[in-house]
């Protein structure tokens, strides 16, 4: 499990976006289960998640349309709410970093890490802009 200290900053990244920090199971299931869509971002200490996917998923919120609900959990710390947040996701296996668009409580997109590794963030915001338009 990684330190607080480490975590911290990273998480504070999306939060500040308005993103919600979910920190249990039972967080996740309330988040994932609303009406709407529901962004589930699985955070991650790796450099695909600090230079690709956290700038490129918050260059995606500046487009008109997106998801209802923004949420966040973080792989390697909250550890409960990960393997809440993961078993929604099948058939897709554990990936860190990931993002998953649920719509009324069904998955609808994920992205894999091997989707975001390689990538800029304005070519993950612009694919994520593309999902919002026939998602939300």
């Amino acid at each position: 499990m990684y330190p607080e200290s480490l975590v911290k900053p990273m998480k504070a990244e999306l939060v500040s976006s308005g993103f919600e920090d979910l920190t249990t199971a039972d967080a996740v299931e309330n988040a994932i289960k609303q009406q709407g869509t529901v962004l589930v971002v699985v955070n991650s200490v790796c450099g695909c998640a600090a230079g690709a996917a956290r700038p490129g998923i918050k260059l995606s919120l500046s487009h008109p349309k997106k998801p209802t609900k923004l949420t966040t959990v973080f792989a390697g710390f909250d550890t409960e709410a990960v393997a809440q947040a993961r078993k929604h996701f099948s058939p897709y296996p554990p990936s860190s970093p990931a993002i998953a668009l649920f719509k009324n409580g069904e998955l609808v997109h994920f992205v894999e890490r091997h989707n975001i590794e390689g990538r800029t963030a304005a070519m993950i915001a612009e694919h994520l802009k593309m999902v919002y338009d026939e998602f939300c």
